[in-house]
């Protein structure tokens, strides 16, 4: 009957087992009602209950608050109650607020100058038409007044009582819609993600002030004053709030400008890298985005100093003009479009490996030397926690004062092989060198590691990955100098390809061919490979000229071809450089320091992983509990 009932929907029917088209049968075309529609219209713009708190929030910000609380209930199931203190509306804005596309953010001559986060005026009326919604608002020289609606019907403007602003509270979501609420997930779920968005809106307004309550557990899950100063210097703060501490110390500020597009922000070391995406956040004209184009700049910016399955951490703020960039892709304005999508890749992809180059240059993150100590700590006793002896003492317990002869005693007393002080083992013809941050070599243990000090601790080397990473910028350098040397083909491959996909690779030909691999057409949708990169012995041509058009289709951009050759040149580094278990005199040493100091990106090897970390003093004595 299921299968029936299917092809009587389309237009067909089953006669004899075959089936036939029904030509008496004609679909009737209606005009939905404004409930039916609002519902719809509700299901592309409010898909959890996430998505109403991110729809309300911006509402407010773009009322012009300073402070926006949130409180839920069952994950924002029951209840969403967004409180600020912008304009507010009047008696007489609130019918037509719940109307649809009614906006006061745009008249409509110009879709494309948005400056604003909402700008469609489907969100208040799909909202009344899945749930129960009451606005309480006041403007400044008017009263308060209060609607509701619930399930699509509006009830009658009444006076209330409230301060400058407006409160927004959402009932029973979904309740018009119960089959909804079993795509939704657990509570827990629904608060996380709830929280995502608030720390997301938080990030790109860091002058603004935001709570979240969970009502259920009457406590707050996230708080964060309104911040002040500059916007870098509160956008750090704002940023160590959200993002942690760890962040904002291991990570280096974005600056950089292109044609008219501005990238600011924060981006994390290599070596303060996560397992999943979640640590990136994107940003257009202040608006959160989830954009492909962004997302694979982001990727590229960090190809070649991440380890396989990381992923990088930033907080990065593209600004253009509007014109330059279409908001208006999905109703959930999540996506966007630029106008020239090269230069806004090309901008956050430079910007990122001169940042990475430059200020993070040869840094190493915190967390590395952090999770160093850990490995050094031990293990407790199970029955005895690691206590130091002191915690053992009594209240009242006071150390006893030795008299003079037993301190006279001790003075006197020497062990044997040691001096009456203790003195440090460093070498007077090595002193620290200035503006050195790794230090002076002191020793080098199982032939392997370079042990350097430093004035405020320690430095750990792996000789061997930072050898590898010295060798591997300097043949990527010289490659670029130089260009990528190519080895003609015998007998050209010819690829067969459609002719909008011969195009597309075609329009990239220059910059294959800066990479070692020369194409050119040969009729129809066919392309003639000519040349390969000598670097790769074995290329499969075709495989990768595919490969190359789907990154294009999915991102506009390839990294594919500089990802091989650099994967050739940095199996060349790796066995070119200084082997594990090679002895290496003082001066080899610190040459090598010196040298770490001076390369971009020598902070990590080659793959991703640390090639130092540091340990401070302070650490280093809290370990023996001084």
């Amino acid at each position: 009957m299921g299968e029936i009932s299917l092809f009587h929907r389309r237009g067909f029917a089953i006669s004899g087992g075959v089936t036939q088209t029904a030509p008496n049968i004609r679909p009737v075309i209606r005009q939905l009602d404004e409930a039916a529609a609002n519902r719809i219209a509700a299901g592309e713009v409010v898909e959890r209950p996430a998505s109403a708190v991110k729809e309300l929030v911006e509402n407010a910000l773009d009322a012009g608050a300073t402070r926006i609380d949130v409180a839920i209930a069952k994950g924002g199931k029951a209840l969403i109650r967004v409180s600020d203190d912008g304009c507010g509306m009047t008696g007489d804005d609130l019918p037509l607020a719940l109307a649809r596309h009614a906006t006061s953010k745009i008249d409509g001559s110009d879709l494309l100058d948005i400056r604003s986060f909402g700008f469609r005026g489907e969100a208040l009326p799909s909202l009344g038409a899945v749930g129960r919604l009451t606005i309480t608002s006041r403007a400044c020289g008017h009263d308060a007044a209060r609607i509701a609606v619930a399930g699509g019907r509006l009830e009658p403007v009444r006076p209330a009582a409230g301060n400058r602003g407006t409160v927004v509270e959402l009932r029973d979501l979904f309740s018009a819609t119960p089959a909804r609420l079993k795509f939704l997930r657990s509570d827990r779920a629904e608060t996380q993600a709830v929280a995502e968005v608030i720390r997301r809106l938080a990030m790109a307004e860091p002058y603004v002030a935001f709570t979240l309550s969970d009502e259920d557990e009457g406590r707050i899950l996230f708080r964060a004053d309104a911040e002040q100063g500059e916007l870098f210097g509160a956008l750090q703060t704002r940023l160590s709030r959200v993002m942690g501490r760890d962040f904002i110390e291991n990570a280096a500020p974005v600056d950089a400008e292109r044609d008219g597009i501005t990238l600011t922000g924060y981006a994390a070391l290599p070596t303060y890298s996560r397992g999943t995406s979640v640590a990136q956040h994107l940003f257009v004209n202040g608006r959160p985005v989830r954009d492909k184009l962004l997302t694979g700049a982001l990727r590229a910016g960090y190809m070649d100093v991440l380890a396989g399955g990381r992923h990088p951490a930033a907080v990065l703020f593209v600004g253009c003009d509007p014109h330059q960039v279409d908001v208006n892709v999905h109703p959930a304005k999540a996506e966007v479009r630029f106008r020239a999508p090269d230069i806004a890749r090309g901008l956050v992809v430079s910007a990122l490996r001169h940042t990475l180059a430059g200020a993070a240059g040869h840094r190493a993150s915190s967390t590395v030397g952090a999770a160093t100590l850990q490995a050094f700590r031990p293990e407790p006793v199970p029955d005895q926690p690691g206590q130091y002896q002191a915690d053992y003492r009594p209240a009242n317990w006071s150390a006893p004062r030795p008299s003079p002869a037993a301190v006279e005693a001790a003075l006197a007393f020497q062990a044997p092989g040691f001096a009456e002080a203790p003195s440090a083992r460093v070498e007077a013809r090595s002193p620290i060198p200035e503006d050195a941050p790794l230090g002076a070599a002191r020793a080098q243990l199982h032939e392997n590691w370079i042990v350097a000090q430093t004035p405020t601790g320690i430095v750990i080397v792996d000789q061997h990955a930072a050898h590898e990473r010295l060798v591997y910028e300097r043949l990527k350098a010289q490659a670029e100098a130089n260009g990528i040397p190519t080895q003609a083909l015998l007998i050209p491959e010819i690829v067969e390809l459609s002719e909008s996909d011969a195009a597309r690779i075609l329009e990239i030909a220059d910059d294959l061919a800066a990479l070692g691999l020369v194409i050119e057409p040969f009729g129809g949708g066919a392309i003639a490979v000519r040349e390969t990169p000598a670097l790769i012995r074995k290329l499969d041509a075709p495989a990768l000229i595919r490969d190359i058009l789907d990154d294009l289709a999915d991102q506009g951009a390839s990294d594919r071809l500089k990802a091989r050759v650099d994967a050739v040149l940095s199996s060349m580094a790796c066995h070119g450089s200084v082997r594990s278990g090679r002895r290496m005199s003082g001066d080899e040493m610190n040459a090598l320091l010196r040298e770490m100091e001076r390369t971009p990106r020598s902070g990590q090897c080659n793959h991703g992983r640390p090639t130092w970390v540091e340990l401070k003093l302070t650490d280093i004595e809290r370990l023996f509990g001084r």
